[in-house]
């Protein structure tokens, strides 16, 4: 399973500033822009052919880290140290984030890490839908730039570079979608906007992270735990993209903080209603209706409720069950409901843990984290809680809490 150090690797995303030479109105790092591009990337290949989504999903994992570790290297910069440097740089990204990776999967994410490093044709298709909507989130993040930096003598030749690069992808029927400002592009700048929208809101705490980032999260430590257990193909595909859009309406409905939800009573039933109300008029209207069914499924609307967080299969119908291991095979289109939520509630933890090891803290980062610890527990073989205990560990808040943590 995912570990301390590959997760302190993931979160330092959130520090990563975007466009840090330009005048910006709002904070843009890299963790959202890697959530959003991972968000438009789906909808990129669900109206394309012959994609494998696994394969979307490690391709964009190793972007994703490479990118971490390159992070002080301007991307313009980059793509062209890539074209005369690959090999030392890949070795380079190798020997940096190997010590964090080889353990997980018994070697074989990083063994896979580095021949799509070292081979271009890897993955070729699903690399080239991941280029398509880096391009497309980056070229969202510059219209916010755009706004604030108008003055500047260069900022008409980076609006044309930017403008015309969409050329490049016109063979994805969704790029030119998204470009001729059709349905699908509401739903592209509805998820963007989810940056906006900070974790914990009510307390101070270091590094930020946004709805947006924290979605990724979600679904990287997923996927993390899909190949742990050794999840079908689609049962990992469900776990990941369920994660990926599990709070997608708060788009809608704005980030309501746990506390609030759970302890008024009846709060969750009456937003939950209200979220489903949302999805229906504003999400699923603006997506492909080939679409409406997967994408109502792994939003988790289910009997007229929704619960993204149930064990499910889908076959002729959706149905509940206890016991997801019995279902590993693709045809019961499987998700792992109840270790989704052990993923949303470690990577709150993980947000906590990581202010209090800044010595950014309050009572409700300690309380919060507190109780999400007593929540955590185990899920097919693997231990959440034991997992908080290595990351506290790990970070050295273990006594910088001022509480007593009981994790047995």
């Amino acid at each position: 399973m995912i570990n301390p150090r590959i997760i302190d690797y993931i979160f330092s995303s959130a520090s990563i500033q975007r466009w840090n030479d330009y005048p910006r109105m709002v904070e843009l790092v890299e963790l959202d822009k890697q959530a959003h591009k991972f968000i438009i990337a789906y909808f990129i290949a669900k109206l394309e052919k012959d994609v494998n989504y696994t394969h979307l999903i490690e391709a964009g994992i190793f972007e994703f880290l490479r990118r971490i570790v390159v992070t002080d290297i301007r991307p313009d910069v980059f793509r062209k140290a890539l074209q005369k440097k690959s090999k030392e740089i890949n070795t380079w990204v190798i020997s940096k984030l190997s010590p964090s990776l080889k353990d997980i999967n018994n070697g074989k994410f990083l063994q896979r890490f580095e021949e799509y490093l070292s081979n271009p044709d890897m993955y070729k298709k699903e690399r080239f839908i991941l280029k398509a909507a880096s391009y497309l989130a980056t070229k969202w993040e510059f219209s916010i730039v755009y706004q604030t930096s108008q003055f500047l003598s260069d900022i008409e030749d980076v609006k044309k570079s930017v403008e015309e690069e969409i050329e490049d992808y016109y063979e994805l029927i969704a790029v030119r979608k998204i470009a001729l400002n059709k349905k699908l592009a509401k739903v592209i700048d509805l998820s963007g906007r989810l940056r906006f929208q900070k974790r914990w809101a009510q307390t101070p705490r270091v590094p930020e992270t946004s709805v947006l980032g924290h979605m990724l999260t979600v679904a990287v430590f997923s996927y993390f735990y899909s190949i742990d257990i050794n999840a079908g193909e689609k049962r990992l595909q469900n776990n990941f993209f369920t994660a990926l859009f599990h709070d997608l309406p708060e788009a809608l409905t704005r980030d309501i903080i746990s506390p609030v939800k759970y302890s008024v009573d009846e709060l969750s039933d009456i937003i939950a209603e209200y979220e489903i109300i949302k999805i229906e008029d504003d999400i699923l209207p603006n997506v492909p209706e080939a679409l409406h069914d997967e994408f109502s499924y792994i939003l988790g609307l289910y009997d007229g409720s929704k619960d993204e967080f149930l064990n499910k299969i889908y076959e002729d119908k959706i149905k509940v069950v206890d016991d997801i291991s019995k279902y590993n095979d693709d045809k019961y289109n499987a998700i792992d409901g109840e270790a989704l939520k052990q993923c949303d509630k470690l990577s709150a933890f993980v947000e906590a843990s990581l202010s209090i090891s800044h010595g950014i803290k309050s009572k409700e980062l300690i309380n919060g984290k507190k109780q999400i610890l007593k929540s955590l527990k185990e899920v097919q073989g693997i231990n959440f809680k034991e997992i908080a205990k290595q990351i506290d560990h790990e970070f050295g808040t273990t006594g910088q809490t001022q509480i007593r943590m009981d994790f047995d």
